[in-house]
């Protein structure tokens, strides 16, 4: 479960082109409560709901992989042909996308936060 309630938004473009763009690479299973502290408060961001293509975790909402995670973040942040290049190293990438075309579409579009979220309750 993420640790925060901002959710990325073209709002982050600014620090996401200075600072760049970092995934955690863990399981909320194990880490619980004892989630890294590295990252500032004002930095982190959940990924609004998507449902994982990944074979693990196929059909269920909000459990994406680490590449599925980072590539909704791209697409959110208007950089889609860079997430689709990073999908596509996977046999199941086009299946994320296709899984969640509308509500990538949907945040894609979004300018702000707040139309990120009015979008999510489309789908939600």
């Amino acid at each position: 479960m993420p640790t925060t309630s901002k959710v990325i938004s073209k709002d982050d473009l600014d620090v996401a082109r200075k600072s760049g763009i970092a995934v955690l690479d863990l399981s909320w299973k194990e880490t619980g409560d004892d989630f890294p502290t590295g990252i500032k408060s004002s930095r982190q961001r959940a990924l609004p709901f998507l449902v994982a293509a990944n074979p693990v975790n196929y059909g269920k909402p909000f459990i994406l992989s680490s590449v599925e995670a980072f590539a909704a973040a791209l697409i959110i942040l208007g950089y889609r042909e860079q997430a689709e290049m990073l999908l596509s190293k996977f046999t199941w990438g086009h299946t994320f996308l296709e899984l969640n075309r509308e509500p990538l579409e949907e945040y894609e579009k979004a300018e702000d936060a707040a139309q990120v979220i009015e979008a999510q309750n489309l789908f939600v």
